[in-house]
């Protein structure tokens, strides 16, 4: 009984901290959406989410902006057709992102277009994995 009662604590314990560690889209507008062009500086191929960095030259001059625009999980990106290397430091990016709340440079993902070939990628979610769902 005492190994049956501990087995259950652990679980329960291990599924609070999954939980906890696992944040939603809330911080980003999903109501709108925002398009910007620019040179990716990095990209993050890490869980939870996958982070793409990118330096943009603000219309009208002026210093340029570093955005970052956060996506899903690798394992997301994956069936949905990306890999690591879908993206690399020097590509030149069309992006269309859900700002985030606050106003300041960033966002969450809706999709990429690679400049210089046209690909377009995006992000196909399954019932379980939609924003707003986790």
């Amino acid at each position: 009984l005492k190994v049956f009662v501990a087995g259950i604590v652990c679980a329960f314990g291990f599924g609070a901290t999954v939980a906890a560690a696992h944040h939603s889209f809330a911080t980003y507008d999903q109501t709108k959406t925002h398009a910007l062009k620019g040179t990716v500086k990095a990209f993050q191929w890490t869980n939870p989410h996958t982070v793409i960095w990118i330096i943009v030259q603000p219309d009208g001059g002026g210093a340029p902006e570093e955005w970052t625009i956060e996506t899903t999980s690798p394992g997301v990106l994956t069936r949905s057709g990306w890999t690591r290397k879908s993206l690399n430091p020097g590509d030149r990016v069309s992006v269309e992102f859900h700002p985030l709340r606050d106003g300041s440079h960033g966002g969450g993902l809706v999709a990429v277009t690679l400049l210089a070939t046209g690909q377009r990628l995006q992000v196909e979610f399954g019932a379980a994995e939609k924003p707003g769902l986790q």
